[in-house]
């Protein structure tokens, strides 16, 4: 039986200093000033538009991304926390993450943020090598990447995020070992360890760099992986590590197919209701996002695209998700979060089973070994 699962908020704050060559996502580099109020004045009404939609759930987590959130003042990221818990309630022990970069840090803005509200940071570092963060396009250095994570402990966070990649143009086993040791050693709660992929529409796409050998790559992800897990932190997702009772909120609600709701350029949502499970998302650029027409409910901050999650399409979104987690998958969970029994997916099941790429019984799903490594032709089976 489908159930009303756990709400969490992304709000997209779209602007940055310089578009990084790799980077796909809805972000744009700033030209003037950034427009603060008059997007916090859209996000508002973004919301308001959405709020008949979450029939008066409580946020459970709330990620503002980008872009560099970081960009944006203290005053503007708590008027905007202040106005959304007057809408929204909160559950008592609620995360709110905010992306920072490290070219934009400094005491007194992170301790801005966390009178604002904010009790946790994602602090996107890339690489502690000046030669890496140059490939990468990156406005910071090295010595700023460090000052990012001590000027976090400095403004009195106790849970944040550090990002890192690997598989770097010219990186080594050292090279990334090295990034590794010296993110450890800053003392962040969580790590984000993801390889540098190519994607399509980006600068990389078009000239693309020259990256390590598939054969290097594996050795310096199961050389990370043990080095990560002997200095406490567990792997609980494909790029995810975390010490004891630190796991992403925000994330992992997306994982266990949960429901989120998005505000800002681009953002996208996925709602559960009483017409099943939908997903929409708003207009991309950040000109029509704002553009100031009279309409209290102007079409341009209207969902721009709609649509609800048929059935034959429901077993391979949740395993989309849900095979990234590192950990006991309850057939529960896939019967609550997509309304279907699990023999919808029995045959595909025993595939992945005999192919071994998971294990499951009449309780659980859990990947195997194998299943990580392919974890593409895994959730293929459930297409």
């Amino acid at each position: 039986m489908l159930t009303i699962p756990p709400l969490t908020l992304y709000i997209h704050l779209p602007w940055c200093i310089r578009k990084c060559p790799y980077c796909d996502f809805n972000s744009h580099a700033i030209k003037n000033e950034i427009p603060e109020q008059d997007y916090i004045n859209a996000l508002l009404a973004d919301l308001d538009n959405d709020l008949p939609k979450i029939n008066g759930r409580p946020l459970i987590s709330i990620f503002i991304g980008g872009g560099t959130p970081s960009l944006f003042s203290p005053a503007a990221i708590e008027q905007l926390l202040t106005a959304i818990a007057k809408r929204v309630s909160f559950t008592k022990d609620i995360e709110i993450t905010l992306e920072a970069n490290p070219g934009t840090v400094e005491l007194a803005r992170f301790a801005g943020y966390r009178t604002a509200g904010v009790n946790r940071l994602s602090i996107g570092i890339q690489s502690f090598q000046a030669d890496k963060l140059k490939a990468l396009g990156r406005i910071h250095d090295d010595n700023e990447a460090i000052r990012a994570a001590e000027t976090a402990h400095a403004a009195g966070f106790t849970n944040f995020n550090l990002d890192l990649m690997h598989g770097l143009p010219g990186q080594t086993i050292a090279d990334a070992l090295f990034d590794l040791k010296t993110a450890i050693a800053l003392n962040p709660t969580h790590l984000s360890w993801y390889q540098l992929t190519i994607e399509p529409n980006t600068f990389f796409a078009h000239q693309p760099p020259v990256l390590p050998k598939d054969e290097l790559m594996w050795e310096i992800q199961e050389q990370g992986y043990e080095l990560l897990a002997n200095q406490g932190f567990k792997q609980y997702e494909i790029s995810a590590y975390s010490q004891t009772g630190k796991q992403c909120i925000h994330n992992k609600n997306y994982w266990e197919f949960g429901d989120y709701l998005g505000i800002g350029a681009g953002a996208h949502s996925k709602i559960t209701g009483n017409k099943g499970i939908e997903r929409f998302y708003k207009k991309k650029n950040p000109k029509d996002y704002l553009n100031p027409l009279p309409n209290p409910l102007p079409e341009y901050r209207e969902r721009e695209s709609e649509k609800n999650i048929n059935s034959t399409e429901l077993p391979f979104e949740f395993m989309l998700n849900a095979l990234r987690l590192y950990q006991d998958i309850p057939i529960t969970l896939f019967e609550q979060r997509t309304g279907l029994s699990i023999t919808t997916i029995t045959d595909q099941l025993n595939q992945a089973q005999e192919k071994g790429l998971l294990n499951w019984d009449k309780n659980f799903i859990k990947t195997t070994e194998l299943g990580k490594r392919f974890y593409n032709d895994l959730v293929e089976i459930f297409i």
